[in-house]
């Protein structure tokens, strides 16, 4: 399901990170790890060669997650949440996998997973030279072209084999900094075992982002190429044991975003217009769904994942809104902002790119709303502006085309767009309504744009003719309009792709507004501030989040709460004591069954001092020796302000532990095979 047109208005304007860091604060590339930084902490730390290993287990799931290859047959450790997507896709009324759990009993039951790709870092190289001289003095929408051209020749000349590799440059410190990210990509993932969905899902919305935790939130799945399972001979050891309190730990991984050094007026942009636009919308969307799934059991297994991932979101946003109205907090930001203008001051060649900021987000105040509502949601129009797109853009120069459809980005926008999936017409229709109405409501009802969009129809009228007319839902019809191309598309008499041919200009109007008065300064600021920042504080510095690959070191700890200690782990047999017998904190029927022979002592989940953030799901929790020992999958309430700035008194990791899934695999979800490939050495 969609539920945004382009990467969110926090990742784009993304700045700096505050300051020098501090302990355990910080994800760092592999390229500039703080090794000095750390043994001062810790009196020890990993040299290259350990970093050059764990990098080259690690994996990026193109579905949003992070994970790690854990046997030598491309086998891949991840969170349960990241593949109930795959599991819900490969469910029925009459099975219905991601309730009651899954077992491959063979590599020809693996199940595919649509549009997932596993990717692995290769290396990473500096090009900015090659895009500031791309910009050079260029500003406005010529800036932008410049350097999303400079991008795409490089990404294409980093790539000539596509069908393997994907390259990708990657905009560090705001436009301080570009690197290109080689990655070896495996377009064939399959399932292999995941557990019943009450097991990691046990505690539901209430013990979401909290801790203690009892949540076997991990899965496996599978690389392939070619029919075959992949050779990963460089992947993690698995090693079930217990963590130690204080013992070292890193994640690896690929952090989604983060915002730690917006400027004071991108932080009043987010709290005065994003965020409660986010807040008073996504919870009209969850209450839609809510009273749909309870018309019938098929509606509530058909949106039991998107309901999930709708709860999940609004209880981010909800601790992004808090932290930006404690004072406590935002005031440690206007500090760390009036420090770096202090040591600013005086300086030429820095100037005032603050001012540059506040003009460009004042100038996005005036029609955020229209860009945010330029197009509908729903995977069927996403379907239908795709195909559109990429026939157009497909017939210009790879560095003259739209953000996103550049040569080393096709692959994957075809993957995703051909890859069979199942689509509920009665959830993409509200999806598609609810968005629709949303427009209606914030431009107004006599909005041009408003009447773009809806012409004399209802968005409920509009929704359901287009989701009833429309064949995009077959794979083979997408695929012999993205085989015809331009002729194909503009002959189409497909509903949903008439509508999209009539609102894609407006929507590019709008984003070349946004590059001309937003995107463009925005970068040239964050430039400025770059500089400013590693004259004033060194260049031991970590770029926001980019879910690009980054580590994190820290350790297993608890935290002081209300004056008690919280304790840095769950025991599987607490699960039994939490448990009330009503949802969501009743037990998975597959714990009932077997409760005499799990191990109640073993280790469930613990908690350690790693900064993450969203797209660490999945991401491996690895000890000193290079080992595996969990699967980071939550943060604690705390680390929802995680998003602007790190506190590691009471910041902390949420992970599932590799000796839960041992005893799981044993015990619980029997999988001898699978077993014995983990231990296998």
């Amino acid at each position: 399901m969609t539920l945004s047109r382009r990467p969110p208005v926090a990742l784009i304007l993304a700045t700096l990170p505050l300051g020098m860091a501090r302990a355990d604060e910080g994800m760092w590339t592999f390229d500039a790890f703080p090794t000095a930084q750390m043994r001062a902490a810790y009196g020890w730390a990993p040299d290259q060669a350990w970093l050059d290993k764990v990098r080259a287990s690690a994996v990026r799931l193109t579905g949003g997650c992070s994970a790690s290859f854990v046997s030598d047959t491309g086998l891949i450790l991840t969170n349960h949440h990241c593949v109930a997507p795959c599991a819900e896709q490969n469910s029925t009324a009459e099975k219905n996998i991601l309730k009651t759990g899954f077992t491959a009993a063979s590599r020809a039951e693996e199940k595919m997973c649509a549009g997932q790709q596993a990717e692995v870092v290769t290396a990473i190289t500096d090009v900015t030279p090659q895009v500031k001289a791309a910009i050079g003095s260029l500003t406005g929408a010529a800036a932008v072209k410049a350097r999303d051209g400079r991008i795409a020749e490089i990404e294409k000349s980093g790539c000539p084999d596509t069908g393997k590799t994907r390259c990708q440059v990657v905009s560090l410190y705001g436009g301080g900094q570009y690197k290109l990210y080689n990655y070896r990509k495996y377009s064939d993932v399959r399932l292999v075992w995941a557990p019943e969905a009450q097991a990691p899902q046990f505690g539901g919305d209430p013990d979401n982002f909290n801790f203690p935790r009892y949540s076997l939130d991990a899965s496996f799945l599978r690389a392939y190429e070619e029919g075959k399972p992949v050779s990963t001979p460089q992947h993690l050891t698995w090693t079930a044991r217990t963590p130690v309190d204080g013992e070292a730990t890193f994640v690896v991984g690929n952090p989604g975003s983060t915002q730690r050094l917006f400027t004071s007026d991108q932080l009043a942009f987010q709290r005065e217009v994003a965020l409660p636009i986010t807040l008073a919308t996504y919870s009209e969307l969850r209450g839609r769904l809510i009273s749909a799934m309870e018309s019938s059991p098929e509606k509530e297994r058909e949106a039991f994942e998107t309901l999930g991932s709708i709860e999940n979101s609004l209880k981010v946003y909800i601790g992004r809104v808090q932290a930006l109205n404690d004072p406590a907090f935002t005031g440690k930001l206007a500090a760390a902002e009036a420090d770096l203008k202090a040591k600013s001051a005086g300086n030429a060649a820095i100037g005032n790119p603050w001012a540059d900021v506040a003009k460009a987000m004042r100038s996005y105040r005036d029609f955020y709303v229209a860009d945010r509502y330029s197009l509908p949601q729903g995977d069927l129009f996403g379907y239908a502006i795709t195909l559109v797109r990429a026939a157009a853009e497909r017939t210009k120069p790879n560095n003259d085309r739209f953000t996103g459809y550049s040569d080393s980005a096709l692959p994957l926008v075809q993957k995703r767009l051909l890859d069979e999936r199942p689509i509920y017409p009665w959830l993409d229709a509200l999806t598609m309504e609810w968005s629709l109405s949303k427009a209606r409501e914030y431009l107004g009802a006599d909005d041009p744009q408003t009447k773009l969009l809806l012409g004399k129809e209802s968005p409920e009228a509009l929704a359901a003719r287009l989701v009833a007319g429309t064949k995009l839902s077959d794979p083979a019809v997408r695929k012999a309009l993205w085989d015809g191309g331009q002729t194909a598309i503009l002959a189409s008499t497909d509903p949903m792709i008439v509508y999209a041919r009539s609102v894609d200009a407006n929507d590019r109007a709008i984003q070349r507004r946004f590059d001309e008065t937003v995107d463009a300064p925005l970068t040239a600021a964050q430039a400025k501030l770059s500089d400013a920042r590693f004259a004033a504080y060194g260049s031991s510095l970590y770029p926001d989040a980019t879910f690009t690959l980054r580590v994190s070191y820290g350790k297993v700890a608890g935290w002081l709460e209300r004056g008690q200690m919280v304790p840095f782990r769950t025991t599987m047999g607490g699960t039994f004591e939490r448990a009330t017998g009503a949802f969501p904190f009743d037990l998975p029927t597959a714990f009932i069954a077997n409760r005499a022979r799990i191990n109640p002592n073993t280790t469930y989940d613990f908690v350690t001092t790693n900064d993450i953030i969203g797209g660490n799901s999945g991401s491996p929790v690895i000890d000193k020796s290079g080992a595996v020992i969990g699967a980071a999958f939550d943060g604690n309430i705390h680390s929802l302000g995680g998003n602007y700035g790190y506190d590691g008194s009471i910041n902390r990791t949420v992970v599932v532990s590799t000796a839960a899934v041992d005893e799981a695999l044993k015990h619980i979800y029997p999988a001898p095979a699978l077993l014995a490939e983990l231990h296998r050495k």
